[in-house]
């Protein structure tokens, strides 16, 4: 089929490839322009535009699709169908009504549990001990396990639609949670709650927005954590045995296995604190205490 594909993270990679392995001919990528990042500030390509580079695929990068001169690139594709994958960018009517199957999206959630901007994050934060991935042909606006089992979907379903062995299926309107969005805020670790819903956000979190503290005004990220037995006043650190930081939390306590400084490089907890003074009996704040005037 003639497909245009529509991405733009790491989630997407896989798709993409899976499509043009499939021998799909995809005569369009549309993702999110290249933007400046790291210290030199020099533009980086997207993931999904990196790899259409290396396909030899035609690769587009409107800023908005809310014109008529995009829809009138995009109609004049002549499309069988359009796959969006974390695209970050809102499809006006002209675009879902284009392609002859019209587009179909790969979501990282068994719908209707978790739609919206940040389903896989919500369903390990919420502790749920079952998640997937659907596709689903647009009618609105609307990792790497997920991703894979996205990118085999896909197929699938482009295959299913064109031979009508399968049938698009509205969704239930019941049992729908949304996933919001998340913010960088959200990633400031409270040690008045629950061990286990911090280990959940340093796992949701990883690799954005992460997950930190405050220390000396530094903020330490914390990139890999794990639950374990803590005494004392939420926020107050103890040495494991073996050299590891943990922490107590309203209930339990949370075992530091990986930590970031800014601008370092991640380094195991245990070596972490070689360089790095974090003494015994030490009392982290948490957020609300943080923006508390001296």
């Amino acid at each position: 089929m003639r497909i245009a594909f529509l991405g733009t993270s790491e989630f997407a990679v896989p798709a993409l490839q899976a499509l043009v392995d499939a021998g799909h001919e995809v005569v369009a990528v549309y993702t999110r322009a290249p933007m400046p990042a790291g210290r030199g500030q020099q533009e980086r390509k997207t993931p999904v535009h990196r790899l259409a580079d290396q396909l030899g695929l035609p690769v587009r990068t409107p800023g908005t699709l809310k014109t008529d001169e995009q829809a009138g690139a995009f109609k004049a594709l002549d499309l069988d169908a359009a796959v969006v994958v974390a695209y970050g960018h809102i499809l006006t009517k002209p675009f879902l009504e284009g392609p002859v199957l019209g587009c179909i999206n790969i979501h990282g959630s068994l719908l209707p549990r978790w739609r919206g901007a940040a389903p896989i994050h919500r369903a390990i934060l919420a502790g749920d001990s079952e998640t997937g991935v659907t596709t689903m042909r647009m009618a609105e606006t609307v990792h790497d396990r997920l991703a894979a089992m996205g990118a085999t979907l896909i197929v699938s379903t482009l295959d299913g639609l064109v031979r009508r062995s399968i049938d698009p299926t509205p969704q239930s309107s019941e049992g729908v949670t949304y996933a919001h969005k998340l913010g960088k805020e959200e990633g400031m670790l409270d040690w008045r709650r629950p061990a286990i819903e911090l280990e959940r956000k340093v796992r949701a979190f990883h690799p954005w927005p992460g997950t930190s503290f405050t220390y000396n005004g530094e903020a330490i990220k914390v990139v890999a954590a794990a639950l374990t037995l803590a005494g004392g006043a939420p926020g107050t650190v103890t040495v494991s045995r073996d050299g590891f930081p943990v922490v107590a939390c309203g209930v339990g306590g949370l075992r530091l296995l990986t930590l970031q400084r800014p601008g370092k490089s991640a380094q195991s907890a245990d070596a972490f604190l070689r360089g790095f003074s974090l003494p015994a009996g030490t009392v982290l704040p948490s957020p609300a205490a943080l923006s508390m005037p001296a």
